[in-house]
């Protein structure tokens, strides 16, 4: 358990800079995790792992890159779909790959969007880079197999969501822009947690010593997860079930 929780804060430090204290790296690794862990323990694994918040002095010629869009939260928080493809949601995430000295250590960066009734996988792409055409493709991907839909299309304000590209391809699907506030990755809550089950279940605590074997880790979670695992939310159904059954609702 405590190796679970390791790699979490080795996660959460890196993702937001190692900006969090053991206080607010509690709160947050509960909160998109769904755990329970005491401010203590997280302490205690904190100096374990030497992780601490680093307080950073303000550079004097800091030149910040401006988005080439924007858009407000449209979604504001209201993370419940009354019918599919209603409301997308999507981010990015990194899985590491190689444990030992002798082998090729690296990464994979994978691009999902989420159907926000049922939180079905819409489209799923992995790729050796957090690039344009990563997100770009899984946009096509999604737009492939749902031809015609609309939806409210949430992420948070990265860059390649901010690209005037991606901007012009939701123009084009009909489909209305919305993004998380600076600095507040709840906004996006449900991709989060999606990351938080998903590599709680398939990643933490297991080592993939090649690029292969973890690529092949990710596509069979993302069919269980899809096809086989039921959630009582979705009364006792599958995010794949849940799809077809509303489907037929709303016919």
């Amino acid at each position: 358990e405590n190796m679970k929780l390791a790699e979490l804060i080795k996660e959460y430090d890196e993702r937001f800079n190692h900006i969090l204290g053991y206080r607010r790296m509690t709160s947050w690794i509960n909160h998109f995790n769904h755990t329970n862990y005491k401010q203590k323990r997280v302490h205690l694994v904190m100096k374990k792992l030497g992780i601490r918040a680093v307080i950073r002095k303000k550079k004097k010629k800091y030149i910040f890159s401006k988005p080439e869009t924007i858009a407000e939260n449209k979604l504001g928080r209201d993370f419940y779909a009354t019918a599919p493809n209603e409301k997308w949601a999507t981010d990015v995430t990194e899985f590491k790959y190689g444990t030992g000295d002798d082998e090729k250590k690296g990464k994979i960066y994978l691009s999902v969007i989420l159907d926000l009734c049922g939180k079905r996988p819409v489209a799923v792409e992995y790729s050796d880079h957090n690039d344009n055409p990563l997100v770009l493709n899984t946009f096509d991907k999604a737009i492939a197999a749902n031809p015609g839909v609309t939806p409210l299309f949430h992420s948070d304000r990265g860059y390649q969501y901010t690209s005037r590209a991606f901007h012009h391809k939701l123009e084009q699907a009909g489909m209305t822009q919305s993004m998380s506030r600076v600095a507040r990755c709840i906004d996006n809550g449900p991709m989060e947690g999606f990351w938080g089950i998903m590599k709680r279940e398939m990643y933490y605590g297991k080592k993939y010593k090649t690029k292969d074997e973890l690529i092949k880790a990710i596509e069979d979670y993302i069919d269980y997860y899809t096809n086989k695992r039921v959630q009582r939310k979705l009364c006792v159904l599958t995010p794949q079930e849940y799809y077809e059954k509303q489907l037929l609702l709303v016919a």
